[in-house]
């Protein structure tokens, strides 16, 4: 088992609530995710303030990836593209993560069809498990999957969110103005 990382904190204002980065000594973003209303960061920073990691800093080391976050929430839909990321989890997962990675921003795809991607188009409910436990939200778009049927389905930060989002994403809020 590898060492825990001394990993650095911040926290940024976004238009549909607060968002943690946590970072590692490398630059590599190791979660991101909704402060309030988000059950899985909720976890990680509250193993990550326990003492689980080896120490815990306040944003030395975030400068470029608090700068992305910001400007996607401005309007720069793809400025988290190619952030640097350390990703942990099994195979599956991992390989789901990439997927969710390729999705363009502005589109979403099925779990059905990352099912497909991936190779294992049986592991439907898997790739659900999987896209749940993605501790990267926004930058790993889990965002972006949506029902078979088209329906808004799932999200860690609320469906709500996840509508806002895609909207985002879509420019929908730049043209309504």
């Amino acid at each position: 088992m590898s060492p825990i990382p001394d990993l650095h904190l911040d926290h940024i204002d976004t238009p549909l609530g607060e968002i943690a980065l946590l970072a590692d000594d490398d630059g590599r973003l190791r979660a991101l995710g909704w402060t309030h209303g988000h059950d899985r960061m909720s976890r990680q920073l509250e193993r990550a303030s326990q003492g689980r990691v080896a120490g815990l800093r306040r944003a030395s080391k975030l400068g470029n990836l608090s700068a992305a976050v910001r400007a996607y929430f401005a309007g720069e839909v793809t400025a988290l593209d190619g952030l640097p990321v350390a990703l942990e989890g099994t195979a599956f997962q991992r390989a789901v993560w990439q997927a969710l990675a390729e999705i363009p921003c502005g589109e979403t795809r099925s779990y059905r069809d990352i099912a497909r991607r991936i190779g294992n188009p049986a592991a439907v409910r898997a790739v659900g498990l999987a896209n749940g436990a993605n501790p990267i939200g926004l930058v790993v778009p889990c965002h972006r999957v949506i029902g078979a049927d088209g329906s808004l389905t799932g999200y860690g930060g609320g469906i709500e969110r996840k509508r806002w989002l895609l909207a985002h994403e879509r420019g929908e809020f730049m043209r309504a103005v």
